[in-house]
């Protein structure tokens, strides 16, 4: 099958969206005009074969991350492998846990080699990379769940806050999960850490045993999944309100101790409409706005 590569502007006319199978980018940039039209061309020349290059050792890509040792060649691969690799003595884990993000990193670089921006963002199906200037902002809308419409409140990330990747996990994305979470939505300091944390986490959401929760193997549903034969959830039946708090707080104590380690800057949580928040501890730096709206408190 012939694969159609995509690179076209939307219709404000001011993201480019960048398309090639599995990975979908909308990215954008401000700055002195002359250095964003380079930024949008160098972008574009970097995506052309990218997922070649990560085709040609997805073999590897998809088993658990030897922390002895990475065997990878490309800059993203070695990118991924990296940034799982602070979880891969506690837990299984695949590079592929940080793929987007891993994505939207090696854009963001791409384009910020070639000059000077004020702001730039990738966004890899929601796991973004960014780059704020002096003086700059970026508004995050965050959703209750990723499968549905509808902003559930807003973060507003400031050039001095130190975090400068965002990505998404949950039962409802576009990967297996191992938890029940809808959705949780880590900060980190780049886009690939970001990623594989909000993987790490989303697992941990979770209630083993409980019968309303229905599970199945991985490679049932997707004969080449990286998770093999491990259970990965499909339904979630009702929950008390108990079990909700309990599996919010299993997944809030693995925020936690990834907040201690530095492996993350703070992370929210969602399960059935209640909320987990977890981040005080911020470099010295101003916590984004969000992080004062506490539902359930965690820390």
């Amino acid at each position: 099958m012939t694969r159609h590569r995509r690179v076209a502007w939307l219709a404000c006319g001011k993201r480019l969206h960048l398309q090639d199978g599995p990975i979908d980018l909308i990215l954008e940039a401000t700055g002195i005009g002359s250095h964003v039209r380079v930024a949008y061309e160098a972008a574009a020349g970097r995506f052309a074969g990218l997922l070649d290059e990560l085709c040609a050792e997805l073999a590897d890509l998809r088993k658990a991350a030897d922390p002895a040792r990475c065997m990878f060649k490309g800059i993203v691969a070695r990118r991924m492998h990296a940034a799982v690799v602070p979880f891969a003595r506690d837990c299984f884990i695949t590079p592929m846990a940080a793929v987007a993000g891993s994505v939207a990193d090696e854009i963001l670089r791409t384009m910020l080699a070639v000059g000077p921006l004020d702001r730039a963002y990738v966004n890899n199906g929601g796991d973004i990379a960014l780059h704020l200037g002096s003086g700059e902002q970026f508004n995050v809308g965050l959703l209750d769940r990723p499968d549905q419409l509808g902003v559930l409140r807003t973060l507003t990330i400031d050039a001095d806050d130190p975090s400068r990747g965002i990505a998404t996990s949950g039962r409802h994305g576009r990967s297996f999960s191992l938890g029940i979470a809808d959705a949780v939505t880590v900060l980190a300091t780049a886009g690939a850490q970001a990623d594989a944390a909000a993987t790490v986490i989303a697992n941990a959401v979770d209630l083993p045993g409980h019968p309303a929760i229905a599970r199945v193997s991985a490679d049932h549903l997707q004969p080449d999944s990286d998770l093999g034969s491990r259970l990965v959830t499909r339904e979630v039946g009702a929950l008390s309100a108990g079990d909700i708090a309990d599996a919010l707080e299993a997944g809030a104590r693995c925020a936690r101790r990834l907040l201690a380690a530095g492996l993350i800057d703070g992370a929210v949580l969602r399960l059935c409409g209640e909320t987990a928040v977890v981040g005080t501890r911020w470099a010295g730096a101003s916590a984004p706005r969000l992080f004062h709206e506490r539902v359930l408190e965690t820390i």
